[in-house]
Formats: structure tokens, C-alpha cells, sequence
């Protein structure tokens, strides 16, 4: 029996696929699967996008841009992140990848993306050189997109201003809280990542923006065990009973994904749900029960309601981060891939 089960729903990802086109009207999308799709699988996401229109992909290494070219061998790959050396613009360039570039040194014989810094203050050109032969498009990327859409309105006015005398070429500047709230962002496309995968780019619940969640983790109790009062559970003993308490010991901790600054998020314990309690060791992590359970009762980690969103509250984080961080290692979680 595996420690957890990772669920990938691909259906999903087709439908908030449908939603992200809807939104864009005559703008592509095209889809994010960097950093293996945020955990989700790269190559799975990738075909199913590639199946409901997506217009290109984008990836962060040349790398993973090569991974993907082996299997679709007609798609758009842009790689957005800096190429290390001469050999991976090379590699680019025999496997007909597209390469964001914002220096003033632009690669031969590949097709190149301008990209502008209008406020990121990141990579991008402070202004744009005249286009030459191999340029396929200009792109900047939104700060606030999720959190100041005023200040995000200003990058892409800035954007516009400075790419109107090249209207020609594709311009692509959204991200998916832009492609979502933002229609002055869409240009020609829009590079969306993490609304493909149901999770909300504001925090919020994604069902706000008619988003559906594509991944579900589940565990189970491997123990249970009364604590009497004065009696703890886990390291640094920072839960204490106050009275006689039922916990569940579930065999998933930080090594798998499960963060040790989740102590006091929600999960499910045969539905219902349940605090984890105590210090979140390597490989497990306690919940506090209502009342006895059997050994072996499911635990809902995520899904079913139980929110990638709510947990990073609790984190202090985002939720890429956290779906980022599931380890799907065969030894650890086993990890299943479904359509429906």
C-alpha cells in the first residue's frame, strides 16, 4: 500500500482550459507547464492543452522545453527563463524552440521573443532595440496582476505604448489572474499557468472565476491512539491534550509535501473534516478525531473540497507552491492520471 495517492484529472484541466479560452475571446491561450505543469505532469497537461486549442507552451529551461519537443513535434514551446550557454541555444535551435531573450545579444538562427521589463523588474530590456529577422514576438510579464490591478493596468499601458509600432507581431503580456480580471492585458495571447490547474491566482476559492481544482491527495490513518490528558503527540511536544483524545497518525510528512508550517490546517478524515495537530515531522503528521476510527480510514489531504488555497493560508504561502511541492516519487505516493 502506498503512503499517498496523487489524482490528476485531466478533465479538469480541458474545462478550465475551456474557461481560460472563453475569457481570452480572440486572444490564444497558451499554456504554462513549467516546473513539470506545477506538479501536475508536464507531458499529460501539455497534450491536453494542445487538444482544446492551446496556441503554444511555455516552459522555464531549455530542458524542459526539449522534453516536451520529443513527444509534440508541431506545438509552439517558448522557453521563457535565460539560456546557460551557446549549447543549449543550439540544442533550441535544432529542436525549433522559441527563447524569450532581453539582452542585447539575440541568437541566430532561432525565433525570439522580445521581452520588455514594464514594472516586474526582472528580466526584460529597459526599451525595445528594432525587431530583426527572428523575432516572433514581444512580451512583458504583470506584478500585480493578482493584487493591484491598477498598477497592472499601468505595465500594460506601458506595453502597448511601447509595441504599437509593432502591432504585427504577436504580443502577449497576461498572466492568468490578468487573463481572468484583466481584458486590457490580453493582446494576442496569454500565458496561463496556474488557473489551468483549478487553483486560484487570487487565493481565493477558484470557483469564483469558474476554475475546477486537478488535483487530489490522499492518505490515510496508519494509527490511532487515545492520548489521556498531559499526553502529547509528535516533536517539541507542541500538542498537549487538555482531556482524553482520539488523534490519527497519517503516513505523509514535509518529505512528501506536506509542509511543517501546516500544523493547524484542515484535511478530511471520512469526509469530515479534521485539524492536524502537533509538529508535521519528515513522514507523518497528526489529526485530532471526533472519536475512535478504524486503521486504514481514508484522509482527504486535498480535494473534495479541501483547498490547495486554505492550506497556503494557513502556510503562509501560495498554492503553486504547495502543489509544486508534492513529491511524486513511485516510492513514496503513487500517482494516477484520469480523465473525467
Amino acid at each position: 500500500m502506498h503512503r499517498s495517492e496523487v489524482t490528476v484529472d485531466l478533465g479538469a484541466v480541458r474545462r478550465n482550459a475551456r474557461t481560460l479560452i472563453k475569457a481570452l475571446e480572440r486572444a490564444q491561450l497558451w499554456a504554462v507547464v513549467k516546473a513539470n505543469a506545477y506538479g501536475h505532469g508536464a507531458l499529460d497537461v501539455a497534450r491536453t492543452v494542445v487538444e482544446e486549442g492551446a496556441g503554444a507552451l511555455c516552459v522555464a529551461t531549455v530542458a524542459e522545453g526539449l522534453e516536451l519537443r520529443k513527444e509534440l513535434a508541431l506545438i509552439r514551446i517558448l522557453v521563457m527563463g535565460p539560456t546557460a550557454s551557446s549549447r543549449e541555444v543550439a540544442e533550441a535551435r535544432e529542436a525549433k524552440l522559441e527563447l524569450a531573450v532581453w539582452e542585447d545579444e539575440i541568437p541566430e538562427g532561432v525565433r525570439v521573443h522580445l521581452k520588455l521589463d514594464t514594472g516586474m523588474g526582472r528580466w526584460g530590456l529597459s526599451e525595445l532595440p528594432k525587431p530583426g529577422a527572428e523575432l516572433a514576438g514581444l512580451m512583458t510579464h504583470l506584478a500585480t496582476a493578482d493584487s493591484d490591478p491598477a498598477f497592472a493596468e499601468h505595465q500594460v499601458e506601458r506595453f502597448r505604448q511601447a509595441t504599437e509600432p509593432y502591432a504585427g507581431l504577436m504580443r502577449h503580456a497576461a498572466n492568468s489572474a490578468a487573463a481572468l480580471r484583466i481584458p486590457s492585458s490580453h493582446f494576442d495571447a496569454a500565458r496561463c499557468g496556474v488557473a489551468l490547474y483549478g487553483l486560484s491566482p487570487f487565493g481565493e476559492d477558484p470557483a469564483a472565476d469558474g476554475l475546477e481544482p486537478a488535483l487530489s491527495w490522499r492518505s490515510y490513518l496508519a494509527q490511532v491512539k487515545r492520548l489521556e490528558a498531559g499526553e502529547s503527540t509528535g516533536y517539541g511536544r507542541r500538542f498537549v491534550a487538555e482531556r482524553p483524545t482520539w488523534i490519527g497518525i497519517v503516513p505523509v510528512g514535509y518529505a512528501d509535501g506536506f509542509r511543517r508550517d501546516l500544523t493547524g490546517t484542515e484535511v478530511r478524515v471520512a469526509g469530515e473534516p479534521r485539524h492536524v495537530v502537533g509538529t508535521v515531522s519528515m513522514d507523518a503528521v497528526a489529526v485530532e478525531l471526533e472519536r475512535e476510527e478504524l486503521v486504514g480510514t481514508p484522509v482527504t489531504i486535498l480535494g473534495d473540497g479541501v483547498l490547495a488555497e486554505g492550506h497556503a493560508r494557513v502556510a503562509g504561502t501560495i498554492n503553486y507552491e504547495l502543489v509544486c511541492g508534492i513529491n511524486v516519487d513511485p516510492r513514496r505516493a503513487r500517482r494516477v492520471v484520469v480523465d473525467a
